[in-house]
């Protein structure tokens, strides 16, 4: 997610801002002791915060979550053993200090801090670790991302399981243990030398099992089970409508969370959530083209870079015409990505020139994009509707048929679909079904392979070129394209398990021109956000990967 260069390490932009009006709660915008009009002294300004939400997130599960807006609001309301500052950089979260990690980089020994509590006063235990990566690799809990948690000792024969005998055996042998109620040991299969941050990503957050229990299937779908230690409370869901965060009194860093509540407003019309700004009713909302062209060089006005790629899939399951390699070249040529974020999505965005974003590191101290270059094929019409004939030749069909084309039905959604429609009408004659659907039913149905085509993203769980590659190697459980290399397979499965930094470079290098080659999803950009942030919004951190915000040390001025 970004315009700058992001190198091996992640960097996350922190916005301070000046001075302006909006906060709610009648604020007068002045520190605290300055004078005002009588030579009276104001009050410190409520701490309470109105923001627009652009969707209604999913579950607050933290084995099932694969939504970025469900990340944000689980990373509000709990923690892992480790949290990124406002540099980027991992520091102990429930963890008491930094792990010892044994010297072949695979073993972490991890100390609790003292005194943790969930927000309904229950200790947080070391076996509540153990618990929740068990429960994500768990094949009934159908994780998405237990691939990630996979990388501990054993995971992959949890996964496999096939009987409770063997599930439970499994289960046992991981490589996550509980030494006492205070210490957490984890076993890796090989070193990853991001892990320590890795470990404050979502899946990795403890789980309690009574609450998991209780809820059973509806866990974390509304305010009484999303439970976390962490700086704020869930206190209100109304789905579709709002959310309210309160700052949880029992969190061990409490003195420096300084907001006591935030209410999230969810408004999908861009709009509506701009005149909600301009009203003073809201401090934060996302904008695009127009908005953009009015607000840049403003107070008001945020630019948050990304590891962020967004991107057409096609299923070959659902659409047969898509297992063509030549349909889905001309699907690809005949869409002109800069003219795109020109007329939808306005500065910030820049168009894709290969599937792994903009400022992802290389893993060898490099950057990824500048390591492997241009491989997405360039806009070219003339060549599009070529390869489509021959493509259609193969298939011994006269025309591609209709097909939808879903995206999500919120911010830049419905324009991108009219786009690309457009192109593919104009650039080869073929016509497609526009399907704009909520945010969460697009996810849904992406994981449930129930999609012909999908205006899709994925942003980077952790910044290295992994996190976007190896999604379509075969069977990995993003993979709901249908597509499947051989070669791919080997070279992605290869740097997986390649210790030398330069050769396991090279080989996503590899890797990424054969999917570009290929072509079973079309990269289109690699996305930037803009905002709009109050200036008397102090504190607020915009990461390159994972949420839209953190708010923890966020405060009014």
């Amino acid at each position: 997610m970004k315009i700058r260069k992001w190198l091996a390490t992640t960097v996350i932009l922190t916005v301070v801002g000046a001075t302006a009006a909006g906060c709610t709660g009648g604020n007068t915008g002045t520190t605290p002791g300055t004078g005002t009009e009588g030579g009276e002294k104001s009050a410190a300004p409520k701490q309470e915060i109105t923001l627009n939400f652009r969707t209604e997130p999913g579950a607050m599960d933290v084995s099932k979550s694969t939504q970025v807006a469900a990340f944000t609001v689980m990373n509000a309301v709990s923690e892992g053993l480790y949290r990124l500052n406002k540099d980027g950089k991992a520091e102990p979260g429930l963890a008491k200090d930094m792990p010892k990690i044994s010297e072949d980089g695979k073993t972490y020994t991890i100390q609790l801090k003292d005194n943790l509590v969930y927000s309904d006063g229950q200790p947080v235990k070391a076996e509540d670790f153990v618990y929740s990566y068990q429960r994500t690799l768990d094949p009934s809990t159908k994780a998405l991302y237990a691939f990630m948690v996979a990388w501990v000792k054993g995971g992959a024969d949890v996964q496999k399981a096939k009987t409770p005998q063997e599930l439970e055996a499994a289960k046992k042998a991981l490589g996550v243990k509980a030494l006492d109620d205070k210490t957490v040991e984890i076993t890796l299969e090989r070193p990853i030398p991001f892990f320590t941050e890795q470990l404050s990503f979502l899946q990795f957050f403890p789980q309690r099992k009574d609450i998991v229990e209780k809820y059973g299937d509806k866990n974390g779908g509304d305010a009484e089970s999303a439970i976390g230690p962490g700086p704020f409370k869930l206190a209100q869901w109304d789905h579709e409508q709002q959310l309210v965060l309160v700052k949880n009194d029992k969190y061990w860093d409490k003195d420096k969370v300084k907001l006591e509540k935030i209410t999230l407003n969810i408004v999908k019309d861009e709009n509506t959530g701009l005149n909600l700004f301009q009203t003073g009713a809201t401090q934060l909302q996302n904008i695009t083209r127009e908005s953009i062209n009015q607000w840049e060089g403003k107070p008001e006005f945020v630019l948050q870079p990304e590891l962020s790629s967004w991107y057409i899939k096609m299923s070959q399951d659902n659409v047969p015409a898509f297992k063509n390699k030549k349909v889905r070249q001309a699907l690809a040529l005949a869409i002109d990505s800069k003219a795109f974020i020109e007329t939808v999505t306005g500065k910030g965005p820049v168009p894709a020139t290969g599937f792994v974003p903009n400022g992802t590191s290389d893993g060898n101290g490099g950057e990824f994009r500048k390591k492997a270059g241009d491989l997405r094929p360039k806009f070219d019409p003339a060549k599009a509707k070529q390869l489509l004939q021959e493509g259609l030749k193969e298939l011994g069909v006269a025309q591609l048929p209709k097909f939808k084309l879903q995206a999500d039905d919120n911010g830049v959604g419905p324009k991108s679909v009219e786009f690309i429609l457009a192109q593919w009408k104009q650039n080869l004659g073929v016509d497609a079904i526009g399907e704009p659907v909520p945010h969460k039913l697009r996810v849904d149905n992406e994981n449930n392979h129930k999609y012909e085509a999908s205006l899709s993203g994925w942003s980077a769980d952790y910044n290295d070129p992994m996190t976007f590659l190896e999604m379509f190697v075969t069977g990995n459980e993003f993979n709901d394209a249908g597509w499947s290399n051989a070669e791919y397979d080997k070279l992605i499965k290869g740097a997986q398990v390649e210790m030398d930094k330069a050769k396991r470079s090279q080989l996503m290098v590899d890797g990424e021109k054969i999917l570009m080659e290929e072509m079973p999803l079309i990269p289109n950009y690699f996305r930037s956000l803009s905002w709009l942030k109050d200036p008397k919004l102090q504190g607020v951190v915009f990461p390159p990967y994972a949420l839209e915000y953190e708010l923890k040390w966020a405060y009014v001025k």
